[in-house]
Order: structure tokens, then C-alpha cells, then sequence
């Protein structure tokens, strides 16, 4: 279980011209809250279990980027939580600020560039199905593109990274529909644009009733 030590607004302070690295990755995260988010998979399984499930998908993303040699910051949505599963060591911390979604990332990328990092990529933090692997090869495509984009099966996107700052991305968008792609390749569409394979990010009951990984949190599901 994560500890909820907790201070708010409270930021972990990176020297940026120190940095080892000129990559940035931005990790959105929901504070994991009894009652709290994965609202449709809790449907299904319960608060409880959804609140498990979303612990475990958060361990695993600690997992898969610790090593990663890129600058990291994780983007709390509620408040950040200095003692909890992101080592201070290896990961920043701040908090999420703007209207929605869209927002949100904006001020996230304008901020990184403005700290003079050269590559920046977002992602969220319930990818079961993405890798340390994955990561780089998205860093290493912004060698010859000027975005990536990783395609979710549910018509999102569960990874965005590019060299320039585009405010044009993150305005216009219906956030949490099966348009998000669409659009955002449209506003692409004279950009040179890299896309990785497509992957499924856990929603539903459905994403993750097959995996064997799951298996321990929908026994009462299955039973």
C-alpha cells in the first residue's frame, strides 16, 4: 500500500542546467484514493480492487522507468505525496494545473522547454503492456521525427513526445472520447510524425480480465 504522508503543493526542486540528460519524461498520475479514479473498471470490480489494480499498473510504471535515462517528472492530479512509491532520488515531483486535460499537458511540455530540455514525452501511468523498451525507442524516433505519438486502442493515445512545443495539441479536444487520435493526427498531418504500435491501457473489466498478471485481484470476479 502506498503511504499517505502527504505535503501539499510541496515540490521536489531539479537543478535543470545540472541535468544528465537533455530527455524529459512527464508521468501523469492519479493520486490512488479509495473511491477514486478507474471509475469504470470499479464498476465491475469493485472500489477496492480497482484501487489495487491502479497500484499495481502504478508499481509497474516505477518499474519501467527508474532506469530510463531520461529527467522524470511525475504530475500528481490531486496533491504530491513525498513518501510514496516515486523515489525522490529518481523522479521530480509536481502537480497538475489547468482546466483539463489538454491543459494540463500544455503547461507540462511549455514548462519542460522552457527549462531547455530537447525532447519531451507524456504518458500515464496504467500501460501494463509498455516497456522500458518502448520508451526508448519513442526518444529515439524524435531523432528523425518531430513527434511521436503511441496509438491506444480506445481511439486516444497513451504516449506523446516532441521536440517543439505545439499549443495547437492539447486545444480542441474531446479528452477521454475515441476522437483524441483523430484529431491529434490531424493537427499532425504536415508534421513528420512517428507512431508506435498500438496498445491497450486498462479501463475496463474487459482490458484485463485475459491477463494472467490480473488474475490475483478478480478472484472474486471469477470465482
Amino acid at each position: 500500500m502506498l503511504q499517505n504522508n502527504r505535503e501539499e503543493r510541496d515540490e521536489k526542486v531539479i537543478d535543470f542546467t545540472l541535468a544528465s540528460s537533455k530527455n524529459l519524461l512527464l508521468i501523469f498520475t492519479r493520486n490512488p484514493e479509495l473511491g477514486k479514479g478507474k471509475r469504470r473498471l470499479a464498476a465491475t470490480v469493485g472500489d477496492e480492487s480497482a484501487l489495487n489494480i491502479y497500484q499495481f499498473l502504478l508499481n509497474h510504471t516505477v518499474k519501467i522507468t527508474s532506469n530510463l535515462y531520461a529527467e522524470k517528472l511525475v504530475y500528481y492530479s490531486e496533491e504530491i505525496w513525498q513518501n510514496d512509491i516515486w523515489d525522490n532520488k529518481r523522479f521530480g515531483k509536481k502537480l497538475q494545473t489547468g482546466v483539463d486535460l489538454g491543459a494540463r499537458m500544455a503547461n507540462a511540455f511549455q514548462e519542460g522547454f522552457q527549462n531547455e530540455f530537447q525532447k519531451i514525452i507524456i504518458i500515464g501511468s496504467d500501460m501494463f503492456d509498455l516497456t522500458q523498451e518502448d520508451l526508448e525507442e519513442a526518444f529515439k524516433a524524435l531523432e528523425t521525427n518531430d513527434f511521436v505519438v503511441g496509438p491506444a486502442e480506445d481511439g486516444g493515445y497513451y504516449l506523446l513526445g516532441m521536440k517543439n512545443y505545439m499549443p495547437k495539441l492539447f486545444k480542441n479536444k474531446d479528452w477521454g472520447t475515441d476522437s483524441v487520435l483523430k484529431d491529434t493526427l490531424d493537427d499532425l498531418k504536415d508534421k513528420k510524425t512517428a507512431l508506435l504500435d498500438i496498445r491497450n491501457d486498462v479501463d475496463y473489466y474487459e482490458d484485463i480480465k485475459d491477463i494472467k498478471a490480473f488474475e490475483p485481484f478478480l478472484k472474486h470476479i471469477n470465482s
